[in-house]
């Protein structure tokens, strides 16, 4: 028990003895000593309320400073740092490496083999919260930015649809391609003087490059102009050069196609179209333009039903177009006959037990059609041909494969065994076209060394006359 706790139980002792002091004069308390007792209670209560009120006090400023200190503080809605970003997933067909999500460190992705990385190969976790770069996907095929599009020294950052160019200083366009010009006028003494990138064309009377468009209104702009430090700064949109003498400039159209027609970028698989400022790329019938912009391909008509082909007719698919087949089987020689077992497969009638001539001629005559584009790398493997063996019969035991002569072949395909049971014809020549050739291709099969039947694949090759 403290002092003080103590001095007020004393004191409380005290007016019950005087209180008690009412029912008689014995064992009473002096009353001077009574009053004495009542004003030290007095004084302690006094310095009690003092010691409270002090406390009080210095509690209340204090509480006063800690309020102004945390007022100071920065609001954690604005600019008060995060200590973590949110956690980041690897992939699908690829990796994560690096598991902190601190301010500072960095997560890194890589794609599994076949894929490639669409969006940050690194990502730093800012103060802020939130990740530096875009979301890492890994997607199937080869990179658009493997070819190299951005010309002149530009960035290729890979998209989910396509790849985004990042042009340097001076060169603008989708793929850096067209240069940007200034002209600065100084207010004095007709002092206009070009500032132009130093590849750039002059700007003079001289008769424009072959590649401007010049004499057609759709194709010409006014220069845009700002006063900059007292001098008059005017440059061109994207896709358009400055022209004209010094006194009368324009902005005219840059021809992408001319300029890009011999100097190997390939803006267009087949025909560039030049409009005001920019260009597209267009197909020729039975191809469409791809989500790229630039490649062509093949439209299947008879996979989208798009053909005419009449009832007993098979609908070929060809590059840029079609074609109604229905080849016959072959004709009756001698005792030799044929009969179509489906639209492209005809089989030899049963032969005579005597007539070895019947036995050595085709069992089964196929027809194949092959679409392909002009000058396709070589070698190539176009067709395979393997046996089939009725259930519950023995197969053979040998196949021999062979190009029938005569035909079309010219050296231009070899046949050549791939494993026990299977033989590829192999385009060896580059093939320009249009054109259309035909080769004969035979499977002889033989069992214990004794010939068996003989089988014929006619194929028929279509070459497009494009490269796509």
């Amino acid at each position: 028990m403290t002092l003080s706790h103590q001095y007020c139980a004393v004191l409380f002792l005290s007016l019950l003895a005087l209180h008690s002091c009412n029912d008689g004069m014995q064992g009473c308390i002096d009353k001077q000593r009574v009053m004495g007792v009542l004003r030290q209670m007095e004084k302690f209560l006094k310095g009690q309320e003092i010691r409270f009120t002090e406390g009080l006090r210095i509690m209340k400023s204090k509480l006063t400073s800690l309020q102004n200190s945390v007022s100071k503080f920065p609001q954690a809605d604005q600019s008060s740092p995060l200590s973590t970003c949110s956690a980041l997933e690897a992939p699908t067909h690829g990796k994560k490496f690096g598991s902190k999500y601190l301010v500072g460190h960095e997560v890194h992705f890589m794609c599994s083999s076949g894929y490639h990385l669409v969006g940050s190969a690194t990502r730093v976790c800012q103060e802020n919260g939130s990740w530096s770069g875009v979301s890492a996907l890994c997607k199937a095929g080869s990179s658009q930015c493997a070819s190299n599009p951005c010309l002149n020294g530009g960035t290729c950052t890979e998209g989910v649809n396509q790849y985004k160019c990042t042009c340097p200083h001076n060169w603008s366009g989708s793929r850096c391609q067209q240069q940007t010009q200034t002209v600065v006028q100084h207010p004095s003494a007709a002092s206009h003087r070009l500032k132009p990138n130093p590849l750039s064309p002059p700007l003079s009377r001289s008769a424009p490059p072959e590649w401007s468009v010049v004499n057609d209104p759709e194709f010409s702009r006014k220069p845009r102009c700002a006063k900059v430090d007292r001098a008059q700064h005017c440059s061109c949109d994207a896709g358009f050069h400055m022209s004209g003498t010094s006194h009368n400039s324009i902005c005219q159209d840059v021809n992408e196609c001319e300029v890009y027609k011999t100097d190997g970028a390939l803006l267009c698989a087949h025909i560039c179209v030049n409009i005001p400022g920019s260009y597209h790329c267009s197909c020729p019938s039975g191809y469409k333009l791809l989500a790229d912009g630039r490649s062509c391909e093949d439209v299947d008509e008879c996979l989208t039903q798009q053909h005419n082909c009449s009832r007993g007719t098979t609908c070929v698919n060809t590059g840029g177009g079609f074609q109604c087949v229905n080849p016959e089987c072959p004709r009756l020689h001698g005792n030799i006959s044929y009969i179509k077992t489906s639209p492209l497969q005809c089989e030899r009638n049963p032969c005579s037990m005597t007539s070895r001539t019947c036995h050595l001629a085709p069992k089964t005559v196929s027809y194949h059609y092959l679409s392909l584009p002009s000058s396709l790398q070589t070698p190539a493997t176009l067709f395979r041909m393997a046996t089939a063996t009725a259930p519950g019969r023995p197969g053979p035991d040998s196949l021999r494969f062979s190009i029938v002569e005569g035909g079309d072949a010219r050296g231009m395909f070899v046949m050549q065994r791939s494993d026990r049971q299977t033989g590829e014809l192999i385009l060896v020549q580059p093939l320009l076209g249009p054109q259309e050739l035909s080769v004969d291709v035979e499977m002889a099969e033989y069992l214990d060394r004794t010939f068996q039947a003989k089988h014929l694949a006619r194929v028929h090759v279509l070459i497009s006359p494009y490269k796509f």
